[in-house]
């Protein structure tokens, strides 16, 4: 595999619409269950929070830790490959923070034209 599709990979891995938001939280707020991560990411449906844990545990990002006490209880972390992601992120925050207005001025120029 070269380059550019390890690349192509590991974007599939980490994009999607929840997954950096996932991550995020769980980097800055440690462990949480799974109703926790539901209040911190609110506009996520309940099936596509499963969905994207699961994912992510599956690629080794995240870690699902069950409790089996009444009620049972669910807790995820980041994992250390996981929080490797942090640094990145947090640089297209700030690449963002930089250069929303211009992306924003570009898309309105585009529909404009329209």
């Amino acid at each position: 595999m070269d380059e550019v599709e390890r690349v192509e990979t590991v974007m599939g891995i980490i994009a999607g619409k929840w997954k950096p938001a996932i991550i995020y939280a769980l980097v800055m707020r440690g462990t949480l269950r799974f109703t926790e991560l539901r209040r911190v990411i609110p506009r996520v449906s309940q099936r596509m929070l499963t969905q994207q844990l699961r994912d992510l545990e599956r690629h080794g990002l995240v870690e699902r830790r069950y409790h089996p006490t009444i009620p049972p209880r669910v807790e995820y972390s980041v994992t250390r490959l996981g929080r490797s992601l942090h640094p990145i992120f947090k640089s297209v925050c700030s690449w963002a923070t930089r250069n929303f207005p211009e992306v924003e001025s570009a898309l309105a120029r585009k529909e404009k034209k329209r």
